[in-house]
């Protein structure tokens, strides 16, 4: 990890840029991999399980006998804070329920919009090197709270066949009970395409591999719709002098044990605060399970000396970092500029990891820069907005004029006889 120190704007570019990889192998590789799901269903699924990951796999639905193994071989302890998880995820979530919009425009016109659940929704849940069964609960509680009929899941199969069991509790605690055994752009392909097994759905949410996110983005293209664009997951930290090195070196690598493509930026307006933050991230990273993935992410992180909050705020606005983490004196005054980020955690006791678990919000977020244009997952992301419009003869005859000279300027004349013929 390298100290920059007050870097002139023209220097921001390579500094805001995130740890990049050549896609074009990935982007041929997932393409024959859709065609393969396309044309085969099961079939090709099974071959591509037992190829990529080494699985064969007979059932892909789990089994309601799975289901009863999972939650036995739980920890009461686990349990209790998936529960507190859960209501804190659906108390946070059921308060952005959309309330349904009338309103009169001019005597005689009235408009509508209410909400309508997506009707066929599909989570992708992570297995690989940990099972994030927490994205479980991120996804499929405010699926059903949107009131969407229909949820299934799909993630990657373990080592033996099967799927882990925090995974399948926490479905059950969110009362989704079709999971399916599989994983990578093959699971994608699956959801949108269907097979004999797996019905298409109409909407895909969840995290992945670059394969994953390279699927969903091919398959967006088409006729099922996704989440938002993702990629390796990120954290930016905004710290002055009332900061915590420890605590900053902390957040930067549980960002990083996440994956080697993961990035952690630090910009600070104290060159001291700088060297405690380098000096404490090493101190805790030979104390941590995955220091390999660890390390390896570091290679992606900076620390950013600024001369001061005005900088770092716009340097923090031009990267919009899928979590933004403010330690600063008056964080709310800080918070109130930014207006580029997934997710902002105010203050020296909000870690990311409190997001990431339990506190109520999501933690499906853009990554990539795709902040400045797309939000997090919430209730909007699993509703669709109809809207609805009734007008009265009096109604139209008082807006007849306006809509006839628009159409005819338009050179619609069947729109503006739509309106007259109403008036005859």
């Amino acid at each position: 990890m390298k100290i920059f120190t007050n870097p002139q704007p023209c220097q921001w570019t390579d500094l805001l840029k995130r740890a990049g990889a050549d896609s074009s192998a990935v982007e041929a590789a997932v393409a024959d991999i859709l065609q393969q799901v396309r044309r085969g269903g099961d079939r090709a699924l099974r071959e591509l399980t037992l190829k990529i990951d080494g699985i064969a796999i007979d059932n892909f639905r789990v089994s309601p006998e799975e289901f009863a193994v999972a939650e036995k071989q739980i920890s009461p302890e686990l349990k209790a804070a998936i529960v507190q998880a859960a209501a804190n995820i659906e108390i946070f979530h059921r308060a952005q329920l959309p309330k349904p919009i009338e309103v009169e425009t001019m005597p005689g016109v009235r408009c509508f919009q209410r909400s309508a659940p997506i009707q066929k929704v599909g989570l992708y849940v992570p297995g690989g090197s940990a099972a994030l069964f927490s994205t479980v609960l991120m996804l499929a509680i405010p699926a059903k709270v949107a009131g969407c009929p229909n949820v299934i899941i799909c993630t990657p199969p373990n080592r033996d066949g099967g799927v882990a069991a925090e995974i399948l509790y926490a479905a059950a605690i969110c009362g989704v009970n079709t999971v399916y055994k599989a994983g990578g752009a093959q699971a994608i392909a699956a959801m949108a395409y269907s097979t004999e097994t797996i019905v298409s759905v109409d909407k895909i949410f969840g995290p992945g591999n670059r394969y994953v996110t390279k699927a969903k983005q091919m398959v967006s293209g088409e006729s099922t719709a996704i989440d938002m664009p993702a990629g390796p997951s990120e954290v930016m930290i905004l710290a002055d002098h009332t900061a915590r090195a420890e605590f900053i070196a902390a957040d930067l690598l549980s960002q990083a044990e996440h994956g080697a493509d993961s990035q952690g930026i630090v910009v600070t307006t104290s060159h001291d605060m700088a060297e405690l933050v380098e000096k404490c991230v090493t101190e805790q990273l030979s104390k941590l399970s995955r220091s390999g993935i660890a390390a390896a992410a570091l290679d992606n992180c900076r620390i950013i000396v600024m001369d001061n909050a005005e900088d770092a705020v716009r340097f923090a606005n031009d990267y919009a970092a899928e979590h933004l983490i403010i330690s600063m004196q008056e964080p709310w005054k800080i918070a109130d500029r930014i207006t580029a980020a997934g997710s902002i955690f105010i203050g020296n006791y909000s870690p990311e990891s409190a997001g990431d678990y339990a506190s109520g919000t999501n933690h499906t977020l853009p990554t990539g820069g795709w902040a400045r244009s797309f939000s997090g997952v919430n209730i909007d992301s699993f509703v669709r907005k109809i809207t609805c419009q009734e007008l009265t003869r009096q109604g139209l005859e008082a807006l007849s004029h306006t809509i006839i000279t628009m159409a005819e300027a338009e050179k619609l004349d069947a729109h503006a006889h739509a309106v007259r013929v109403r008036l005859k």
